[in-house]
């Protein structure tokens, strides 16, 4: 590793911006199984009878808030990313804005649908979920790397920075700024779950998406288009 890379260093307390997969209405998960509103309320009651007992909600639910920070760690989802091979531990992303968590999942969200539903000339809408997560660690900052280090924000290689991903790991560090590869915000990469906490709701989002007119409208409230983008520039 370039010593020169690991100089810089931001001791950093404030909120994350986490967007995951999410639904803007809550559903009714038993509704397909009787019409009577009461045997709803019997099988929602089994279901949490059901659930198994935590003293940190907020970090070990599943489909609730604890999702925005725990899913990332828990070595059933390692996958490959910027700093991960998906093989050894899994790595946490969030940005300092909205815009910037748009511009990242749009790309990865646009790279799903082209290999499911490249060829259909219509809208695949998916609904996010954006969360403000709070974060108290000691981060490398590489913010102002991408100039001497441009294999940082490669579109097309992680091999560089998978090295950077796997030293981090290696030393037992918390984790890094870095500027985004598509588009000109900050993300935080954070290897370690105990240094996020206070997962809240910050809002909904709306991916409406037409792969073959390479087109993506982004709704923040409902009906309502914030951003517009083609997708394929973000590769």
């Amino acid at each position: 590793m370039h010593a020169d890379l690991f100089s810089a260093n931001v001791d950093f307390h404030d909120d994350l911006v986490r967007n995951i997969p999410g639904i803007r209405k809550q559903r009714n998960l038993f509704d397909d199984l009787s019409t009577d509103a009461a045997d709803w309320d019997i099988a929602a009651a089994a279901a949490r009878a059901d659930r198994t007992a935590t003293t940190a909600a907020l970090i070990s639910r599943p489909f609730e808030l604890g999702t925005a920070i725990s899913y990332s760690f828990e070595s059933a989802h390692w996958q490959a990313t910027r700093f991960s091979d998906g093989t050894a531990y899994g790595v946490w992303y969030g940005a300092l804005d909205v815009e910037t968590t748009v511009y990242e999942t749009a790309w990865h969200w646009y790279r799903f649908v082209l290999d499911s539903y490249a060829s259909e000339d219509r809208e695949i809408v998916a609904e996010r979920r954006v969360l403000d997560v709070r974060c108290d660690a000691l981060l490398i900052d590489l913010r102002d790397k991408r100039a001497a280090h441009p294999d940082l924000t490669s579109r097309r290689s992680y091999a560089f920075t998978h090295k950077i991903g796997r030293y981090i790991h290696e030393q037992g560090l918390n984790g890094l700024l870095v500027p985004s590869a598509r588009c000109y915000g900050i993300n935080a990469a954070i290897f370690k779950q105990e240094r996020l906490s206070n997962a809240r709701d910050r809002g909904f989002l709306t991916y409406r998406l037409n792969a073959l007119h390479d087109s993506l409208v982004v709704q923040r409230a409902s009906g309502r288009k914030w951003l517009e983008l083609a997708p394929s520039t973000l590769g």
